[in-house]
């Protein structure tokens, strides 16, 4: 059995963070934020970090392990989290996203939301921001999931969209 079907057996053991981005001092500061965290909407949950250096990598973890949030850099050199979020989104179960920049303007912000991620983050990481972010996509993308399978116990045809948004 491999680490995605290990943890679909129980969804509250651990939530995996996806961290995507070129700097190592990113993921570093994210790591220390979700270590020391205190998880009030979430007290049943352990959670982690993996990080990853570039979309590549990124993609090649979410095949692999179950990772329902993932926080990626706007600007990967190569890439964007635009190219991210375009191969996310054609997952089965894709993540929720939450886009972080030293530049989180209400561009990035309009643009984001509308394309379909969950959240924007602004660089320096502040804890209680990070939190916060982490902890609604989680509450959100779990009732978004139980909504949907209440629905389609009564064969109702909702199908929600990756972002949560009923298409």
């Amino acid at each position: 059995m491999n680490k995605l079907e290990e943890t679909k057996r129980n969804p509250d053991s651990t939530i995996t963070v996806l961290s995507i981005g070129p700097q190592e001092e990113d993921h570093s500061a994210l790591s220390r934020i979700i270590a020391a965290a205190e998880w009030p909407l979430c007290p049943a949950s352990r959670w982690k970090l993996h990080a990853c250096s570039n979309l590549d990598s990124g993609m090649s973890f979410l095949k692999d392990h179950r990772a329902p949030l993932v926080i990626c850099e706007g600007d990967l050199g190569t890439a964007s989290w635009r190219d991210f979020w375009a191969q996310a989104a054609t997952l089965p179960d894709p993540p929720f996203l939450i886009v972080t920049s030293r530049l989180a303007d209400e561009y990035l912000w309009a643009e984001a939301l509308n394309l379909g991620a969950y959240d924007v983050l602004a660089k320096p990481f502040h804890p209680e921001e990070v939190v916060r972010a982490l902890s609604q996509a989680w509450l959100h993308r779990n009732y978004r999931r139980s909504a949907t399978a209440s629905l389609s116990a009564i064969g109702h045809p909702y199908q929600p969209s990756p972002s949560g948004v009923a298409v």
